[in-house]
């Protein structure tokens, strides 16, 4: 189960990684600059979006199978789109659908946790599916980077097309419905509006979004502005840029794991706040180097890789803490957690390239990002009931 679900997960986060080594490349060939190459990007982001708000409620309805296939099935269509794509245009449409249809996936793949856990449990179980979702960063840039030495950026998306069938026969036979009828909401409008206006009006699981998503945000900016850095700056060639990023991807990679370690001792709540403490402060270092220009390539790397691996400690806990408040609506709840996550980033990633696609511009939004998710952590327990400490928040127990 937990491999059927790391795969469902892996969907969306392969689908934006494995062209990334050939955004230059796509830039050049369609004559764009690397601004609007980052469009595309976007465009997947807000399509993650955009089919997480559908596809939530319909697995609340539905169950939460039916939502799955069809979202792999429109993926591996929107992938034979990109492949025969002549312009930036459709491209980038493509893209969008794309990203609609890996929604799904991931959708699917957090309700399943909501349904069948509890708040520290599913923290434990998400942290688990990061390992499996945390290979993905390490092998796609790699794998898109072999694709990119024997054909054009075009073949890139036809391997998806492969990869989506496989996860589409593996879920046909892998995953059971862990959703009983008799714990389906009717599939009516007024139904999933009151739901997403009952959720909406929860001031605690809304900030516990916002976190995720500010946090999710920084690991958005770094995917949007890597390539330009590391490649155009630094003069990596495909195959360096992929084992760097791929680096990256191990932090966060061995944060979840430990992560794991340390719900045993502290509650998921102190973990986040410890770890955007630990974030913001790698972010403050990383803009002092940029604007001081020292320490070259490992002072770039250094300060992304802690803020990467405190991520590692936030993205499986917010969503479970958040989750805990609703396992009656879990679809339409992940479906709001993801939503939040892909829209902030889908606004977060062009800024990068907007600021300059530099070291400058990225540790800038990168720190903003966390600063922001650790503001309203902090300021949430004075303007709500918002603990972040069982009933006691850390604030206080730290002054």
């Amino acid at each position: 189960m937990t491999v059927v679900l790391g795969a469902l997960l892996a969907l969306g986060p392969l689908t934006i990684d494995m062209y990334l080594p050939a955004l230059p490349k796509i830039a050049d060939d369609l004559s764009v600059t690397s601004s609007v190459a980052q469009l595309t990007l976007t465009g997947t982001l807000a399509g993650l979006a955009i089919g997480q708000l559908v596809v939530g409620p319909l697995s609340d309805s539905l169950g939460r199978r039916r939502p799955l296939m069809a979202g792999i099935v429109l993926h591996m269509v929107a992938s034979l789109l990109c492949l025969a794509a002549p312009n930036i245009e459709l491209l980038s449409i493509a893209r969008g659908l794309q990203g609609m249809g890996a929604a799904a996936g991931m959708v699917v793949a957090v309700a399943v946790v909501g349904d069948l856990y509890a708040e520290s449990a599913a923290a434990a179980v998400l942290s688990r599916l990061m390992l499996v979702l945390g290979v993905v960063p390490v092998l796609a840039p790699s794998l898109g980077a072999v694709v990119l030495l024997k054909l054009s950026w075009h073949w890139v998306f036809g391997v998806l097309v492969v990869l989506a069938g496989l996860l589409l026969v593996m879920a046909a036979l892998a995953l059971p419905e862990t959703l009983p009828p008799a714990h389906r909401r009717p599939l009516r409008v007024r139904g999933i509006v009151s739901t997403y206006g009952e959720l909406l009006r929860d001031v605690k699981f809304m900030t516990l979004v916002l976190v995720g998503a500010l946090g999710m945000s920084g690991l958005f900016a770094y995917i949007a502005g890597a390539a330009f850095v590391l490649q155009g700056h630094y003069g990596l060639n495909q195959q360096a840029f992929a084992l760097l990023f791929s680096a990256g991807a191990i932090a966060l990679i061995g944060a979840t794991q430990f992560n794991v370690v340390l719900l045993k001792w502290f509650s998921p709540q102190r973990i986040v706040f410890w770890a955007l403490m630990l974030s913001l402060l790698g972010g403050v270092v990383f803009i002092a180097i940029t604007q001081t220009h020292t320490g070259g390539l490992y002072g770039f790397l250094t300060p992304v890789w802690v803020i990467l691996g405190a991520m590692g400690f936030v993205i499986p806990n917010a969503p479970a803490i958040a989750l805990a408040r609703h396992q009656d609506a879990a679809g339409t709840a992940a479906a709001l957690l993801g939503a939040a996550q892909f829209s902030l980033g889908a606004v977060v990633a062009p800024l990068v390239g907007v600021l300059g696609n530099d070291e400058s511009a990225l540790a800038l939004v990168m720190t903003v990002s966390v600063a922001i998710a650790l503001v309203l952590l902090l300021s949430a327990r004075s303007s709500t009931s918002v603990d972040v400490e069982d009933g006691d928040s850390v604030l206080a127990e730290t002054a």
